[in-house]
């Protein structure tokens, strides 16, 4: 009945996971800090 193989990423996918999550983080990170550096001063103006 279930034709699809399982597929066993094993410890390279895990390191995968890893790496972009760590990496999607750091970007979220990243442009959050500049949206909150942008913002900052259009406030202070007003």
């Amino acid at each position: 009945m279930n034709d699809s193989p399982d597929i066993n990423t094993g410890l390279a996918g895990s390191l995968i996971m890893i790496a972009l999550t760590i990496a999607f983080v750091v970007l979220l990170t990243s442009f959050y800090r500049r949206y909150k550096r942008a913002s900052k001063p259009s406030d202070e103006q007003e």
